[in-house]
């Protein structure tokens, strides 16, 4: 279509009244930002060095804000169960926007609401996060609760470092 094309279907649109329309959508929708395979594969390295660097094998996953899985992977000699403990917790800290230690933490004390609520209630997962906003989360899974922290926060720091760079 020609320049002039677009500019006679443009101003049939506004006399027909379809812009109030178009504005209407766009009212209805939001953009939202979410991790890229680019951005979980900086998250994965980068868990997987300090990984490395603790003689610590896991399981590490990238999900998406909603919790959806966009990079995994699995090291050899974790247990048979990690790789779904991994997934879990970076599920869950992307779903609450927070670390998912703080879940943990409010299970000790009393909350089990969340064992129902179909989160998982272990350290190990931490959001990713892009000008202020959750757009993913990295979740890991070792032998110990204590790496796994310190793995998925390295995994955390790598995607941040690497925001702007490709």
């Amino acid at each position: 279509m020609s320049i002039r094309g677009i500019r006679a279907a443009v101003v049939l649109a506004a006399a027909l009244g379809l812009a109030p329309c178009a504005a209407r959508a766009a009212a209805s929708t939001t953009a939202i930002k979410t991790v890229s395979a680019a951005g979980a594969r900086q998250a994965v390295d980068a868990a997987r060095q300090a990984a490395d660097k603790l003689h610590a094998p896991c399981a590490i996953a990238v999900v998406d804000a909603s919790g959806i899985l966009v990079l995994f992977e699995k090291m050899d000699g974790v247990r048979a169960g990690s790789p779904d403990l991994a997934i879990g917790k970076a599920r869950t800290a992307a779903l609450l926007q927070r670390p998912s230690q703080e879940v943990e933490e409010n299970t000790d004390n009393g909350r089990v609401s969340f064992n129902t609520a179909g989160l998982m209630a272990l350290r190990g997962g931490v959001p990713l996060v892009a000008d202020g906003e959750t757009v993913g989360a990295v979740g890991v899974a070792s032998l110990s609760k204590d790496n796994d922290v310190l793995i998925a926060k390295a995994g955390a720091q790598g995607f941040a470092e690497g925001l702007g760079k490709h």
